[in-house]
Parts: structure tokens; C-alpha cells; sequence
């Protein structure tokens, strides 16, 4: 566990604060006035799919905050191969952090999920109210039930409780933190890391699953960490302004979206790879398009701040960087 002070408003506890989200929700935590203390929560702290364990734990703490970022998480050949995985995981990590904040008395926290809560072939751009209205992408459907179990759990606590659990749903993410394993990484660290070994080795070409068509929306990691914030720091009126004890889940997106093939290019170029492009479409595409409409949350004054192109910028120098300390 890692405590840190600042001075402001209370305390929140970040479970999950070693993973991507997590640890851009702290970082963004203690560059404001806004909390008086950040305590960041791993799995060396507790076991989060251990009932007691966590229920004990968060209650130790007193919290008046929880932000529940930890979750089990990974890209399509990860969500395909380890589906039990990610529905048990997932369901555990969460019905104890919410309960468990609950039984501790805290009646604020921040439950994030995933933009593959969505049927497969939603409308375009998606709103919130789309969610439970068709089937599921299946390649990551046990990962998707979870996370929709976890914003009902959110929106049952507020009607029974008067609770102001708010869930956060953000698009595909990338940024510092991210996992670039060879087959569990989502899809543009596995780029970077594909493109990159593939200059160092001089390779003629590189393999992209899919046939590049399918269309999907990136967001920095550290815009989702001030959406959070932003979010944590609105009046409640004008959070509830946008959501309602039925639907208490937001969109959190870029606005925009591109071609798997567009975005290859872009990082490709970024990297500064020269071969070329091959599409492996014997691999699975996923869900044909996944925009979704942000617009609630834009109408309480947070809009995205970092741009797709400078983002991977940076975050090809921060995974050169990383190399070179190893």
C-alpha cells in the first residue's frame, strides 16, 4: 500500500494502483488540491477476490472515496483463451469492492468499465442507453457481463442506499502503464511493440490481425484520469444531471474513431518502421465499430486534451525509455 498526502477534500482509496488506469488516477490525484490523502491499493495490499480480506481491509482505512480500478484485463486473444478467467475475476474483484466500500460506510466511489459493455452491432455513435439492448461481442462476452454486473451493482446501491456510486465507461485506452505482452496486449501496445522489434530486426513486413476495416476510439489514459477526477469534483447535481438512478453510467471517449489499417499506418510511422503491412484475416475482428457518443459527460464541461497521433508519440518514447532500463 502506498500513502500519499495532499490537502483538499478526504480520502480516496485507488484499488488497482499498480495498472495503467489506476496509476494515471493517482498521478492525476496528487497534481490537485482536491483530496487530502491517495491511498493506492495493489495486490500485494489484499487480495480483492478474497471476500474477507478486502471487506476488512477497506474498512481499516475509512475511505471517502473508492475508485475501483483494478480489474483483469487483455485483448482479444487474452479475453478468448481465458474466459473463465475474466468472468470470475472480474465479478469477484468487484462485488467485493463494492460491498466491501458499502459496510465501510463510503458513500462516493468511482466504478470503471469498458466500452465492450455494448452489443455487438449498437447503433453509431453509442449512447448509454444501448446498454442490454443486443448481443455481446463473444470473444470478450465474459469480461463485458462482468463489468455490466458492476454498474447494476453501482445503480442498485444508489435506488436502495441513496449511494453516489457512479460508473465511468471508457473507450479502447492506451498510455503509460500499458501491457505489451506478445499475445495479452490490447491493440496499440501490440503494435508498438510488433513494429519496434520488427525495425530493430529489419523485417520486411508485419502481421496485424484482422483485415483492418473495423473501426475503434482510443483515449489517453491520463484524459481518463481527469475525467475521473472531474467527475469526483462536480457537484453531485450536475453529475445527475447527466445520469439517473437507472442509468448511472457514463461514456468516457475520444469522440472520434479510425480503421485498424489507419491506425497501423499511425503507428507504424510513429515508430519509424519502413516494410510493410500485412492483414491476417484468418484472426478475428471483433465488434465491426465501437464509437461511442460521450456527450453526456461533455455537457458537464470535461472534454478529451490529448490528441491520438502526439499521444502515441509520447508513449512510444515512454516504452523505448522502459526498454532501455532493462
Amino acid at each position: 500500500m502506498d500513502p500519499m498526502s495532499n490537502s483538499g477534500l478526504g480520502k480516496v482509496m485507488v484499488l488497482g494502483s499498480r495498472g495503467m488506469v489506476g496509476s494515471a488516477v493517482i498521478r492525476r490525484l496528487l497534481e490537485t488540491e482536491a483530496v487530502a490523502d491517495v491511498i493506492g491499493v495493489c495486490r500485494d495490499d489484499v487480495d480483492l477476490t478474497n471476500q474477507t480480506e478486502t471487506f476488512q481491509f477497506i474498512a481499516a482505512h475509512k475511505p471517502d472515496w473508492v475508485v475501483v480500478a483494478a480489474a483483469k484485463v487483455g485483448g482479444i486473444f487474452a479475453n478468448n483463451t481465458y474466459p473463465r478467467d475474466f468472468i470470475y475475476d472480474n465479478l469477484a474483484i468487484q462485488l467485493n469492492a463494492i460491498e466491501g466500500s458499502y459496510r465501510a460506510g463510503v458513500e462516493k466511489l468511482i466504478f470503471l468499465g469498458s466500452s465492450c459493455i455494448y452489443p455487438k452491432y449498437a447503433e453509431q455513435p453509442i449512447t448509454e442507453e444501448m446498454l442490454l439492448t443486443g448481443i455481446l461481442e463473444t470473444t470478450n462476452e465474459p469480461y463485458a457481463i462482468a463489468k455490466i454486473a458492476g454498474i447494476k451493482l453501482c445503480e442498485s446501491y444508489n435506488r436502495q442506499h441513496g449511494t453516489n456510486y457512479r460508473s465511468l465507461m471508457p473507450t479502447n485506452l492506451y498510455g503509460p502503464g500499458d501491457s505489451y505482452h506478445p499475445e495479452n496486449s490490447h491493440v496499440i501496445p501490440g503494435l508498438i511493440r510488433r513494429f519496434h522489434e520488427a525495425k530493430v530486426a529489419g523485417a520486411d513486413s508485419v502481421d496485424v490481425w484482422g483485415t483492418g476495416q473495423v473501426r475503434r476510439e482510443f483515449l489517453h489514459v491520463d484524459d481518463l484520469a481527469s475525467a475521473v477526477l472531474h467527475v469526483m469534483e462536480s457537484q453531485k447535481e450536475v453529475v445527475e444531471a447527466v445520469t439517473t438512478p437507472m442509468c448511472s453510467h457514463v461514456n468516457v471517449g475520444s469522440g472520434s474513431d479510425l480503421t485498424i489499417s489507419e491506425l497501423a499506418i499511425m503507428v507504424k510511422q510513429t515508430v519509424g518502421f519502413e516494410g510493410e503491412l500485412v492483414f491476417d484475416a484468418t484472426k478475428p475482428d471483433g465488434t465491426p465499430q465501437k464509437l461511442m457518443s460521450s456527450s453526456k459527460i461533455y455537457a458537464t464541461g470535461w472534454t478529451p486534451a490529448i490528441e491520438l497521433r502526439a499521444g502515441l508519440a509520447d508513449t512510444y518514447k515512454l516504452f523505448c525509455e522502459s526498454l532501455g532500463s532493462e
